[in-house]
């Protein structure tokens, strides 16, 4: 097992290589699973013949369960250890999958809601245990780093899961559109059968792999990691600390990220919708969110060069909160493929948003980390209720000037780059 360290002490070398492979791997995970929802959004408003705001309750269903579960997942994982946790993370997304069988054979948009819910609740376990694995990996000032390479393998497994879904169940969606609106119900309704039936086998795909994956964790020799100790530094600063809330810049991170997970949801799985509305066929709109997706990419590979030998965690977040006001705002005064390619910009203002996010809330929890991870988690959450705010705004406005709940989220993370991580509780010394 791996030794109790703090995040202050801990240095990579290359006993940590094997580690970081295998959470490498879980991040792609993460990201091949999430990124399926760019396209089961316009997938589902067709199928199951939806508006806007009950489109994006796929969005809702699957991130809401970051804050319904990220508190029994830190309990998962006080019970399990991390690596147990993980693979039961992996068998429970098994299970959320397995759900999108019956949800399609019964056309039953509810069904597939409870299978993301599901699915999110095992991905809210995994991110609990991952997230501050990669912090303590190694010295805090690099934490960014460690997280853009995991942001690698998130981003290139969320590039290429629409293009492999999109392939399958949008591939002659233009046309199902046209020729649905002269059918008779009971051909229409055939017509939608067939449609929803396409996500069975690859749903059935990702049900063995997820299986699969949870019994190689299991048996792997991934090292346990101990935060209840801490350094003598981090123990003297928390003496007389007895609740989270007794960590600011935690909490402001917490809504920091809440606000930023809804942006970054908002800018992968809306513009497949948004392109759709300036007039772009959703045959070639499906590949957008990847192209979001490769922006992520070039930014992380960025934060890898960058940080810390260039720019300080804090210095990047500034940096992408005012790249990302300046997409939108172009984005907004903007038409057609330029204003699409600017929304799918908000990828490359985003890439090192949430690994500067979150070293900068965790440090100096020492023993509280397990909550504190559980309540960054809980963040998480911002990807349900924006979007869903979005979806309302589209309705009854208009998909472009939805946008503009973006800005105030843009806003908030510069604050909290400026000011918000800095902010600490001193404590007297008993």
């Amino acid at each position: 097992m791996l030794s109790a360290l703090s995040p202050e002490k801990v240095q990579v070398n290359k006993n940590n290589t094997k580690p970081l492979v295998i959470i490498g791997a879980l991040f792609f995970i993460f990201g091949f699973i999430t990124w399926l929802s760019s396209v089961l959004i316009p997938y589902l408003q067709i199928a199951c013949e939806l508006n806007n705001f009950q489109a994006y309750l796929v969005a809702f269903a699957f991130y809401i369960s970051y804050f319904v579960m990220s508190v029994p997942s830190g309990w998962i994982l006080k019970r399990s250890g991390f690596k147990n946790g993980m693979s039961i993370g992996l068998f429970t997304m098994a299970v959320g999958s397995l759900l999108f069988i019956p949800a399609a054979l019964s056309r039953t948009y509810s069904t597939f809601l409870v299978g993301l819910f599901v699915q999110g609740t095992g991905m809210a376990i995994l991110q609990t245990a991952s997230n501050p694995y990669l912090t303590v990996l190694g010295p805090r000032e690099s934490a960014a780093r460690r997280i853009s390479i995991m942001g690698i393998c998130n981003g290139v497994a969320g590039a290429i899961a629409p293009i492999i879904l999109g392939s399958v169940i949008l591939n002659d969606a233009d046309s199902l559109k046209k020729k649905i609106g002269g059918l008779n119900p009971a051909q229409k309704t055939a017509e939608l059968n067939n449609l929803v039936h396409l996500v069975i086998k690859p749903y059935i795909i990702i049900v063995l792999v997820l299986i699969v994956l949870a019994i190689l964790v299991y048996k792997s020799s991934l090292p346990e990691i101990d935060t209840e100790e801490e350094d003598e530094n981090v123990a003297s600063a928390n003496v007389n600390k007895t609740s989270i809330m007794q960590f600011p810049h935690l909490l402001l991170g917490v809504i920091t990220l809440f606000l930023y997970v809804g942006v970054e949801v908002i800018a992968g799985n809306t513009i497949i919708n948004y392109a759709a509305l300036q007039g772009i066929a959703l045959s070639n709109a499906k590949f957008f969110t990847s192209l979001t997706l490769v922006g992520m990419l070039a930014g992380y590979i960025v934060g890898i060069i960058c940080i810390p030998k260039y720019i300080t965690q804090e210095k990047a977040l500034k940096i992408s909160s005012v790249l990302g006001l300046v997409f939108i705002s172009i984005a907004l005064y903007t038409h057609g493929y330029t204003s699409v390619f600017f929304i799918a910009m908000l990828g490359v203002s985003n890439s090192l948003i949430w690994p500067s996010i979150w070293p900068l809330a965790i440090d100096g929890l020492g023993r509280f980390t397990k909550t504190g991870s559980s309540l960054l988690v809980m963040a998480i959450a911002g990807g349900a209720v924006i979007p869903l705010a979005y979806g309302y705004l589209a309705d009854n406005y208009n998909a472009k000037l939805a946008y503009l709940i973006v800005i105030p989220c843009y806003a908030a993370s510069w604050l909290y780059a400026t000011w918000g991580h800095k902010i600490r509780v001193a404590t007297k010394r008993s």
